[in-house]
């Protein structure tokens, strides 16, 4: 808490910089000198090139950001590439309240106002929830809304949503972009982007990247390929059809990093792998098709239509630490496993878009139905070491003698279907030019079918749920809104998956997420704007066993609260920012199986402060500077492992050579800090990499 003093004073300090924002009046007819001459200044409009986004397609609505009554963070292109990132988990570590999981090396996972999820991801705002890890290549900005979204994007995000807004053909202006960078260990990405008008009402757009991935870590290697052709067609003035491929190929080290001792990370082994390049292997190829229509019905009446189908094929194995390290005889015990998973899924949505009057009050109405179909085969086989064992007893050393394994026959299989049906309705309703009110409720039917092929069970359940949506927005100025906010969301027992679902799930009610948030926006400038939030959200209906009868019950509770705090755009027109502070609590608030009440949650630092800032020297010369900071947090909520508090600095250097040539070399982690920046389990804890440099050369015609 003591943090949170010094961040309202480094806001506050930005002040003076933006004094030139207040309104003021003009004299009627200033213009005029009395000579016949005009001198009233003529305004020029057009985009100017900054970190902040008023809008964020994700809320289905052209609302204004200042106008959302909760907090939404959008990460532009401008600083995805100013920071020199490839990939969404990179991206996310700059947005207050998103931790980074280790998703055990093959997927990514977060932890969202202390919520873990490896499914609350979407792309153009259709669930997007295979584990896999996702590339930016393509990506125009990456939007993160928060708290309970279930009136937008259905079950899950009890904590959040992480949604991925594509790039799009543009019917004017040929360009062709393409990039190079090349780092400290060998890795590099190419990157190229095609925008091609083919007539007035036909553009194309052509995505693609090879990447090559490597680091600090023993046997350490990947490898990425990515194609993403669009198509956009417009027939007329008020329609536009929008076609998509996506086609992504990861292949990379199943890395699970490093195991604990005395309730620690393990110091010391930083660049030791436990595990096998042979066998710890991460494969996945996705393929995305998506169809889309927009189609304006009246000046204030659009419609949206699209629909998606995916396919993912993935494959990993890993052999892992399965426990903390002995100290007694400097060993340590490995497990082993391999997983499939193919997924086949169907998403159907359509959304309807109104503003306007009734009388003199003012409407913004979204209302919209969802359909999917999504099928997935899974299963799973142990890994057998020497003599038939289940795990092995390795010796530490800088590089350890792991023994080659096997795999057992398969100890789970499934097929699970998941059908749902959606339907949902929203008003922000404009009393006055200084009061909005915003309801809404979705109604979900989620059905759920598990077949269980090793011995021929199945089971099922069928939930529909309604999820409400309640704020209010005082404006007391154009400029600066205070809100506050009601929003609940929920998730069926089998989890973010649903790869299965047995017997006794399917007798337990979903989970239910609760969020209260109030907040206040200032659009300081049009380029800059503040922000802060405070949150509760409360967790219920997890599982345990009755300690009695060992009948599953529903009391498991939890209940994070948290202050979030942001500053984002030009604070001068040379001087870009991103800064973002997070302070929060999470603890278990009834006893289960899993932890007794008053357990802080995993993953959850009390105070996590992220800053990237720019300054352009001169019209050629730019120079950048990153510094994020976690204070410590437990790995899981044993609370036996503590991750201990860290500091990361990155800087980077921007250089115009010409209009259509410029280079950047980013510099990571530029202290050499030895830090533990997440974990899966209490023995697999990612180690973070040393100090490392990109060079980066980005064309444009």
């Amino acid at each position: 808490m003591k943090a949170l003093p010094a961040l309202l004073l480094a806001t506050t300090a930005l002040l003076p910089f933006t004094a030139y924002a207040e309104e003021v009046p003009m004299a009627a007819d200033a213009g005029d000198a009395g000579d016949g001459v005009d001198r009233r200044p003529i305004v020029v409009t057009g985009h100017v090139e900054t970190y902040r986004s008023d809008s964020a397609d994700g809320l289905k609505a052209p609302t204004p950001l200042l106008d959302v009554a909760q907090s939404v963070t959008v990460l532009s292109r401008e600083q995805l590439d100013d920071q020199g990132v490839t990939q969404l988990g990179d991206a996310l570590r700059y947005v207050p309240g998103v931790v980074l999981a280790q998703g055990e090396g093959n997927r990514d996972q977060i932890v969202l106002r202390g919520q873990n999820t490896t499914a609350d991801f979407f792309l153009n705002g259709l669930r997007d929830d295979t584990q896999y890890y996702r590339s930016l290549y393509n990506i125009d900005h990456v939007e993160v809304l928060r708290g309970a979204n279930a009136l937008l994007f259905g079950r899950g995000g009890g904590g959040g949503v992480i949604n991925r807004v594509r790039k799009a053909p543009s019917f004017t202006g040929q360009s062709v972009n393409a990039s190079a960078g090349v780092g400290t260990f060998g890795d590099f990405a190419l990157a190229a982007d095609l925008n091609a008008p083919l007539s007035q009402t036909v553009g194309a757009r052509l995505n693609g990247t090879y990447e090559e991935f490597d680091n600090h870590r023993q046997d350490f290697h990947g490898r990425f390929i990515g194609v993403n052709p669009t198509l956009a067609f417009a027939p007329s003035a008020d329609t536009r059809i929008d076609l998509s491929y996506n086609y992504d190929d990861d292949r990379r080290t199943a890395d699970r990093g490093v195991p604990s001792l005395a309730g620690a990370p393990l110091e010391g082994y930083r660049d030791t792998f436990f595990g096998r390049k042979d066998t710890n292997i991460s494969d996945v190829k996705a393929h995305i098709v998506e169809a889309r229509l927009t189609q304006k019905l009246a000046d204030s009446l659009t419609l949206t239509v699209a629909g998606q189908f995916s396919h993912t094929d993935k494959y990993y194995a890993n052999i892992f630490a399965g426990a903390a390290v002995n100290p007694a005889t400097n060993t340590v015990s490995l497990s082993a496993y391999n997983s499939t998973v193919k997924r086949d899924s169907w998403i159907g949505q359509a959304n309807l878009t109104w503003q306007g009057k009734t009388g003199p009050i003012g409407h913004t109405v979204i209302a919209g139905i969802e359909g999917a179909d999504q099928a997935t085969d899974a299963a799973r086989q142990e890994g057998i070491f020497p003599g038939g064992k289940a795990s092995a007893t390795v010796a530490l050393a800088d590089r350890l003698d792991i023994p080659a394994i096997t795999f057992s026959a398969p100890s789970r299989s499934t097929h699970a279907k998941v059908t749902t049906f959606s339907a949902y309705v929203q008003d922000q309703i404009e009393l006055a030019p200084f009061l909005q009110i915003v309801g809404g409720v979705r109604y979900d039917s989620f059905k759920i079918r598990a077949d269980n092929l090793l011995n021929s069970t199945s089971a099922g359940r069928t939930d529909n749920k309604w999820s409400p949506r309640a704020g209010v927005i005082v404006k007391p100025r154009k400029n600066i809104s205070l809100y506050g906010s009601y929003t609940k969301s929920f998730l069926p027992q089998s989890g973010d998956q649903f790869s299965a679902l047995d017997a006794t799930q399917a007798t337990l009610a979903p989970e239910e997420f609760r969020n209260l948030e109030v907040g206040a926006k200032w659009d300081v400038t049009p380029t800059l704007a503040l922000t802060a939030a405070a949150y509760r959200l409360d967790r219920e209906n997890s599982r345990f066993n009755d300690p009695v009868t060992g009948l599953p019950q529903l009391s498991g509770k939890t209940r994070t609260r948290g202050i979030e705090l942001s500053a984002t755009g030009k604070i001068l027109p040379q001087w870009q920012v991103s800064l973002g502070y997070a302070l929060q609590d999470g603890k278990v608030r009834s006893s289960t199986t899993a932890a007794p009440a008053g357990r802080a949650l995993a993953l959850l630092p009390e105070s996590q402060i992220s800053l990237w800032t720019r300054y352009d020297v001169t019209d050629k010369l730019g120079l950048g500077l990153g510094v994020t900071h976690q204070s410590s947090a437990y790995t899981t909520v044993s609370n036996t492992v503590t991750l201990p508090a860290w500091t990361r600095v990155d800087t980077a250097v921007f250089y115009n050579v010409s209009k259509n040539l410029s280079v950047q070399l980013n510099v990571n982690n530029l202290l050499n800090e030895q830090y533990f920046p997440t974990a899966h389990t209490d023995n697999n804890i990612s180690t973070a990499q040393p100090r490392s440099a990109r060079l980066t050369v980005r064309m444009g015609f």
